[in-house]
């Protein structure tokens, strides 16, 4: 809590509203005996090790004059808190509070209402002003709270990490199919001469038709029973296509899909056609008139005929499997069930007929 009560008071209102919980309160005068035992692991990071664990213990009371002759060590320090209330602060104080935050890679959400608090709420990652403050505060703010009511950031927070989730999803939902188990079939029949085991009509209606429904479905998704009690993503790091998400949709879903896919396809090759993989490999120029006793127009119906069986492969393993494997990121299907009270979604059921 940043404010320009006096020190009294915004102990006992920090108390009352639970910023302060800590039995412990410390002081600047703290800062200066626990600083000696501050280590820097990382110039870049620098992270604070007081306790083994990477946080400094107790609640932090400090006010406006304090901050005038904190060392970067002891920033270090306060950085490391929990529970920590700014007394007596300046505008320009409030706005530094935001700088060393930031430097120490914190991300930082700052609320307020009046003018005093716009340098803070336009330096801020995310700058929160209520409805009923002053103009400029809601200028210099990225959110803007219409009730005035500070639970509303738990709605929104909640929105937020619901959308993001929803579109990680859609995108790990389309990647298979859409792109991977598409260009398998190229580099298949152009590198190995295997007949295109999948026409290009097929694969932009697989784009534009079978994945449409399903992939808008699962932006109506409920969110997760975890969604709110995770801990909050590095925005540094943690992108909504990272390479734990490429790894799961290309070498986990994408291959199994095109494996069995190509499977089925080879196997009415064999069955009906009586082609063996190895008559497939390497056909090329030979997958013409009167190869293995077969006439142009017979090749091209057992050709056609085979993609449309990866194609319905394809498709039967994405709307029916990667659906339900994709629409929760951490819970089982048991626990986020399409049929349950609390997390049903019934436009998938739709989207797969």
């Amino acid at each position: 809590m940043v404010t320009g009560d006096y020190h009294l008071t915004a102990t006992a209102i920090a108390k009352q509203v639970g910023i302060f919980t800590a039995e412990g309160l410390h002081t600047v005068a703290d800062l200066d005996q626990l600083s000696t035992k501050l280590e820097i692991v990382t110039e870049k990071e620098p992270r604070v090790v007081s306790n083994g664990k990477g946080r400094a213990t107790g609640a932090l009371l400090l006010t406006g004059t304090d901050l005038i002759s904190l060392s970067e060590k002891q920033w270090d320090l306060v950085a490391t808190y929990d529970e920590i209330v700014f007394a007596r602060t300046t505008p320009e104080q409030k706005l530094s509070i935001v700088q060393e935050f930031q430097k120490r890679q914190c991300t930082v959400g700052v609320t307020g209402d009046g003018v005093n608090d716009a340098p803070a709420l336009k330096a801020a990652d995310i700058g929160i002003a209520m409805g009923s403050g002053s103009e400029v505060s809601i200028e210099a703010a990225d959110m803007v709270l219409m009730d005035s009511n500070f639970s509303s950031i738990v709605v929104a927070l909640e929105s937020g990490r619901l959308v993001f989730d929803n579109l990680k999803k859609v995108i790990l939902y389309l990647l298979p199919a859409g792109s991977w188990s598409e260009l398998v079939p190229v580099l298949v029949n152009v590198f190995l001469g295997v007949p295109l085991p999948l026409s290009t009509f097929l694969m932009i209606a697989i784009c534009v038709l079978t994945d449409i429904l399903p992939s808008i479905a699962m932006m109506y998704e409920a969110p997760e029973s975890d969604l709110l009690t995770r801990q909050p993503r590095n925005p540094r790091k943690d992108r909504l296509v990272n390479w734990k998400l490429l790894v799961q949709a290309y070498l986990c879903l994408g291959m199994m899909e095109t494996f069995f896919s190509h499977l089925m396809f080879f196997f009415y090759m064999h069955q009906y056609g009586g082609f063996t993989p190895s008559d497939l490999l390497l056909a090329y120029d030979k997958w013409s008139d009167g190869y293995k006793g077969y006439t142009v127009d017979e090749l091209n119906e057992f050709n056609w005929t085979g993609q449309s069986v990866l194609f319905v492969s394809l498709v039967v393993m994405q709307v029916f499997g990667n659906i339900f494997a994709t629409r929760t990121r951490y819970l089982s299907l048991i626990q986020h069930s399409p049929i349950a009270k609390q997390s049903k979604n019934y436009y998938l059921f739709g989207a797969q007929v």
